[in-house]
């Protein structure tokens, strides 16, 4: 059954979960590069953390490393992983449980297509501004038209809903949300945000973002 909404995403990774993990072992090379361009940090977010597996990045470059995932299937996942080096938290993208100005490093890869709703979406960017120091960065990615998997024209200006069935041991096939961001409408969304766009670049068929929170203006 196909349940286009945060619960319905969330049920779907308890339900695969345990498979997904055991074909996620690897960090992309981009969250690789992001994090060891940073200069060290005292406390680092990986927002839809998965299995830990860019967690564990973070953890070697800050005093304080937080995981949070929706999942609790994938949260049992990192724990095995990554052991108590990671504080792990089941939460919502859209609602983080965290103070604003508490985080000087984050990584937000392979979430935000997975929100159903442009008001979800924009949500979750908006409270990763929120907990993001004045001086703190993030990566944030999105999977995108400029894959090769979909037909859908280099100068697109939105992007579309679908989902990507994921086979279970056995042939079981489970869907899986996506909302497929046209690079045009990645980058109007981050610039709605309250969120500051450094730099952007395709890659992998994903848009990635380099984001700082918007600077506020003192009255």
């Amino acid at each position: 059954m196909d349940d286009r909404s945060r619960v319905g995403v969330r049920r779907t990774y308890e339900r695969i979960g345990d498979h997904f993990s055991k074909t996620r072992e690897f960090a992309w090379p981009e969250v690789e590069s992001f994090v060891d361009d940073a200069d060290g940090a005292g406390t680092a977010l990986d927002v839809g953390c998965g299995n830990g597996r860019h967690a564990e990045l973070l953890a070697d470059v800050a005093d304080r490393a937080l995981g949070l995932d929706a999942s609790r299937t994938l949260l049992c996942e990192a724990q095995d992983r990554i052991g108590p080096r990671v504080s792990l938290l089941q939460g919502d993208a859209t609602r983080l449980p965290l103070r604003a100005d508490s985080v000087d490093l984050a990584v937000y890869v392979a979430t935000l297509h997975h929100l159903p709703t442009a008001a979800d979406r924009r949500a979750s960017l908006d409270e990763l501004a929120r907990v993001l120091r004045p001086d703190g960065r993030a990566l944030v990615s999105a999977w995108s038209t400029a894959h090769d998997r979909f037909d859908a024209p280099a100068d697109a200006e939105t992007g579309f809903d679908t989902t990507v069935d994921w086979t279970l041991p056995g042939g079981e096939t489970v869907p899986r949300f996506y909302h497929i961001y046209a690079p045009a409408e990645f980058e109007r969304d981050v610039a709605a945000s309250g969120l500051t766009r450094r730099s952007m670049e395709l890659s992998s068929g994903n848009c990635y973002a380099v984001v700082e929170p918007e600077r506020k203006v003192p009255y």
